[in-house]
């Protein structure tokens, strides 16, 4: 049988890394896996079950099972086929393969994966001393894989994303903001000033955390749910992609790994907390969110991701493979939370890649998301006398802009921007009102986005526990509700170095941030104005 022409696949071109060197090649007989992801069954029927949620009452958004998701839109056992037999003709192993999931993961040496795929694999230095494995150029399959292979990933092992945390011990500006008001609070206190609902514990909930890198240590969560009174959450770790619980120390990614869990296991003590590790590239990043999504054990209701990088330093078959991954967990009634980003409009950390011009973070400017953006609090007697957008004068800002990819999704019509405006929602971000948490040992405090989504997370856990089923994919639930129904508190006074607040959505704080109480009645009245409709 004749060989098919290679033929480039579409979306998976690299850009170098312009602050990295090129210093030599892996070892040819080295090990690796790489996934690939096909394309779905009845994609347009699940591209309108989902796009449809915003124009059907609540009573009508019932959410598949995860059994049933597969059986209706995971891959198809053609497709699979095809991809075993290049994986035979090329010498390459069969890991796994999770047609649900629309995934195979495949193994061999370097010189074979490369040849396989068409593609020149490098080593890089970083000028932050480490180096990654890397590549320029598209990948090649055979051409009668070009319609069935939506995206290769694992061949380029470079970093990815950031987590989406300041500390307050290291704001460069901390002596010029020495006069601003400045506290801490447990998440404890955050959900009371907000309102969150009470006589709850998010009892039969889980709750997902994505995590790329960084561990937890048992004994820091016992001692600090001991200091909050309330019990320590069941928390298990789950690797994804051989990514582990690796705890080192509090300036390592431990400390987005327990702000997470702490403040979703303070807010919903009574929910099971599921933390996937995974490596921090994009092979890792998609495959924990896909582990998650589709966790027959765990089953999450929610998940929690506090990770990110500017939109436009992904691949497009990188957007697309996660996104496909959060419209299954939108058709699965899973909701899911990103931070939007600590760097403002911009998102570019200083001295690092592209500076000019406004760029939304991904994965929060995903359509099937909620986006969750970050305020500075001002609290007295125990209430709320001051809410602004996050900007801590060169510190951080809150991330926010609209999409260059997503077009504008059914449920924001009327918002002026032409694409995805993102965030959605908003809640304390500034480390100068931030959040007291425990991290190896030692006692901080940590604000930025990342505390946000854990905080909407663990706030979900309530709400469906409360309502009695998920609440599933928020953003149509969000937008739907009146504007008089007080659910948001409307952030009008601030801006994140690219754009202002004002009355209603604005892309600095989206439609405000919570008032539990009110957000849970809201809720509840919709799906009883549906129901008697």
């Amino acid at each position: 049988m004749p060989e098919h022409p290679r033929v480039p696949l579409p979306g998976s071109e690299k850009k170098p890394v312009a602050i990295a060197e090129r210093i030599g090649e892996p070892h040819p007989n080295e090990r690796l896996e790489v996934t690939v992801r096909l394309r779905t069954r009845a994609e347009h029927e699940l591209s309108a079950r989902v796009g449809g949620l915003a124009n059907r009452p609540s009573e009508e958004r019932e959410p598949l099972s995860r059994e049933a998701f597969g059986r209706q839109f995971g891959a198809q056992q053609d497709d699979v086929a095809r991809v075993e037999a290049f994986a035979a003709a090329n010498h390459l192993v069969v890991v796994e393969a999770s047609p649900d999931q629309g995934t195979l993961v495949l193994a061999g040496t370097v010189a074979k994966l490369s040849s396989a795929f068409g593609v020149s694999l490098g080593v890089y230095a970083h000028p932050d001393g480490g180096t990654f494995r890397g590549r320029e150029g598209p990948i090649y399959v055979p051409s009668d894989l070009a319609g069935a292979v939506q995206g290769v990933f694992g061949l380029d092992d470079r970093p990815v994303a950031r987590s989406h945390l300041r500390r307050l011990s290291d704001l460069a500006n901390i002596q010029a903001l020495v006069g601003a008001p400045r506290a801490s609070f447990s998440p404890i206190q955050i959900a009371q000033l907000y309102d969150f609902p009470t006589g709850v514990t998010g009892q039969g909930q889980c709750v997902g955390i994505i995590e790329l890198g960084g561990g937890f240590r048992a004994a820091d969560l016992k001692t600090y749910f001991q200091g909050l009174g309330v019990p320590p959450p069941r928390v298990v770790a789950v690797s994804v992609d051989h990514g582990r619980n690796r705890p080192t120390g509090p300036q390592s990614a431990d400390a987005e790994v327990m702000l997470d869990i702490e403040v979703v296991g303070a807010i919903a003590p009574g929910a099971r907390i599921a933390v996937y590790f995974a490596p921090n590239t994009d092979q890792g990043f998609i495959d924990a969110i896909t582990t998650a999504v589709f966790d027959t054990t765990n089953r999450p209701s929610v998940i929690s991701i506090s990770w990110g990088a500017p939109e436009v330093q992904w691949t497009q078959a990188s957007l697309q493979a996660m996104d496909q991954a959060f419209q299954a967990a939108a058709a699965m009634g899973v909701t899911v939370y990103c931070a939007s980003g600590d760097n403002g409009a911009n998102d570019f950390p200083p001295g690092q890649g592209q500076q000019t011009g406004n760029h939304a973070d991904f994965p929060a400017a995903s359509p099937h998301v909620i986006g969750c953006g970050g305020t500075s609090i001002t609290v007295a007697n125990g209430a709320i006398t001051g809410e602004v957008v996050w900007n801590d004068a060169g510190d951080g800002a809150t991330g926010g802009g609209f999409s260059a990819v997503f077009p504008t999704p059914a449920w924001q019509t009327g918002i002026q921007g032409g694409k995805r405006g993102v965030p959605d929602v908003a809640g304390d971000a500034s480390p100068l009102s931030g959040y007291t948490v425990r991290v190896d040992g030692q006692d901080i405090v940590i604000g930025g986005t990342s505390a946000v989504a854990p905080l909407w997370a663990g706030l979900t856990a309530l709400l469906n526990q409360k309502l009695g089923k998920p609440l599933g994919f928020a953003n149509p639930v969000f937008y739907g509700l009146a504007a008089n129904s007080g659910a948001f508190s409307d952030i009008t006074q601030g801006d994140n170095n690219g754009f202002n607040a004002g009355p209603g959505w604005d892309p600095c704080t989206g439609l405000g941030r919570p008032d539990g109480a009110r957000l849970l009645a809201a809720i509840a009245g919709q799906s009883a104005t549906a129901r008697a409709g």
